[in-house]
């Protein structure tokens, strides 16, 4: 039998419903604090310029928009390496032109994402042990971190895994809370949520369902009860990656896809566990400092303490499971992924919770002195707004090409005649969207998501396009690229007119 948390009665009653709704409101104060710090440092972002500066940033603008703007517009378009619901989100504002091409609608979804991060994870700790100072230095030491500002000031989507897993963590915590019986709904949502916006966010999933079955089992619940219990909240996310994958195998043949869109230069880590272990830490490092990580390890025994000794606070624990995003980059490493210091930044974000719960944990004056002294030290390490920060840094590894690039885009803007573009979307998605500033839409172009059109024009482009764009270098060159390797006729009756910035232009000699 499930077991339920007993109710208190009468005035004890209306004193937590008061206590609640004053934890609701400081909750919101967080939110709100950090939803200002979030606009102001876009703003700031954007008037550098490097708003739209990642590659991927640009790219995931490009996959949003085709889902309408394409030859083949329609489902199909969502595609199956990324998880769709970042561009499921964006796919009507970024019809706008305006919002298209400055990323806008995107950057606002990353801010409100960061905001219900901030909430969720301050009424989580709020709720379980009345600790302000732990809510605020939680919140703090996320909105701190120069390469957390910066991400969530652009589209990239780890600013939507961060809102929809911590709001996965503290509806789980509340459901549990109110009794395992009760309806898992909120939680079930917010996890489907996640685990259809980034990959983290399925290791996070089953290690929130693992610390959620061992409360239900320190709460007094039987094995069988808290499994069935758990069962209905992981079948929610279950069915979202059973949907994905039916979508992928109606895409790209493949139930799962897990190769194809990388190269495995990672030769230090490709097959060494522990190798790939260290670059994922060392990573982390370079992200955040020394103090957030340490503090974090603190706060781990810390919130397993709590767990062992207080049933009031035994739900915290659910923030450990933020660090499962740990798993993704490891094995991306292991199996010869190149470095993306990237991939490390939900573990600032799960260190900053894991932190801030320690905190929380501590008598109240020490607790808010130790909260204070904790986020002059991260930001002392790694200031905010810091135009060195490693993540600025990889937005801008790709400035040379982008104005070498300048020169293709001259040719083209000034020769096309309006036929169609065969481009690859897995390797120059970005410059798509760079060539929108000269007029192009997205309908312009042949790419791997418009299906029996690009593999008629892969096995024999004359008749088929135009105009042939390769990227011949990144990443030891895209696709057409390599299929010209391998035929030495994929080019025949096409003549080059243009290069720059590893991008090779092709154009048809004939009239038609």
């Amino acid at each position: 039998m499930v077991t339920t948390r007993p109710q208190p009665a009468g005035d004890a009653r209306a004193a937590l419903d008061s206590t609640r709704r004053l934890h609701a409101r400081i909750a919101a104060a967080i939110a709100l604090a950090v939803l200002a710090t979030g606009t102001a440092a876009a703003l700031h972002y954007a008037q550098l310029g490097l708003t739209t500066s990642h590659y991927d940033a640009r790219a995931h603008l490009v996959v949003a928009r085709r889902i309408f703007d394409s030859l083949t517009p329609g489902w199909p378009q969502i595609g199956a390496v990324w998880l769709p619901l970042p561009h499921l989100l964006n796919m009507l504002p970024v019809q706008v032109d305006a919002w298209y091409r400055s990323g806008f609608s995107a950057v606002v979804i990353s801010i409100l994402s960061m905001s219900a991060a901030a909430w969720g994870l301050g009424w989580l700790i709020l709720r379980t042990t009345g600790s302000v100072a732990g809510a605020c230095t939680a919140a703090a030491l996320i909105m701190v971190n120069p390469n957390v500002l910066y991400l969530q000031s652009t589209p990239m989507t780890e600013p939507l895994l961060f809102g929809t897993t911590v709001l996965g963590v503290a509806l789980t915590a509340a459901w549990l809370q109110r009794g395992a019986a009760s309806s898992a709904t909120a939680p079930g949502l917010a996890l489907v949520a996640a685990c259809l916006t980034r990959y983290e966010a399925w290791p996070i999933t089953g290690a929130i369902l693992a610390l959620a079955c061992a409360i239900q089992l320190r709460d007094g619940a039987t094995v069988p009860a808290a499994l069935r219990a758990c069962a209905r909240l992981a079948l929610y996310p279950a069915v979202a990656i059973a949907v994905f994958s039916l979508n992928s195998k109606y895409t790209v043949g493949e139930w799962f896809t897990t190769g194809g869109f990388f190269v495995p230069e990672n030769v230090e880590a490709l097959g060494h566990p522990l190798v790939a272990l260290r670059q994922v830490r060392e990573g982390l490092y370079l992200l955040s400092g020394t103090a957030l990580v340490w503090s974090a390890y603190a706060g781990t025994v810390a919130v397993v303490l709590g767990f062992i000794r207080s049933r009031a606070h035994a739900p915290l624990v659910l923030v450990l499971a933020l660090a499962g995003a740990a798993a993704l980059p490891w094995y991306a490493y292991v199996n010869g992924h190149p470095f993306r210091i990237r991939y490390d930044l939900p573990l600032v974000v799960a260190c900053a919770a894991i932190a801030g719960a320690g905190i929380a944990l501590l008598r109240p004056r020490i607790g808010a002195v130790a909260g204070a002294v904790l986020v002059a030290l991260a930001a002392w390490q790694a200031p905010p707004l810091d135009r060195t920060a490693p993540l600025i840094r990889e937005s801008q590894l790709e400035l040379r090409q982008k104005a070498g690039r300048a020169l293709v885009t001259n040719y083209l803007q000034e020769h096309h005649d309006g036929r169609t573009i065969m481009m690859s979307m897995g390797s120059l998605a970005h410059y798509m969207h760079d060539l929108s500033h000269a007029g192009f839409a997205i309908r312009d172009f042949l790419h791997e998501g418009n299906g029996e059109a690009w593999w008629m024009a892969m096995s024999r482009p004359r008749g088929v396009v135009g105009w042939i764009l390769v990227e011949e270098r990144a990443e030891g060159g895209d696709t057409i690229y390599w299929e010209g390797q391998k035929n030495a006729a994929f080019f025949d009756g096409f003549e080059r007119v243009a290069e720059g910035g590893n991008v090779g232009l092709y154009r048809w000699k004939g009239k038609g």
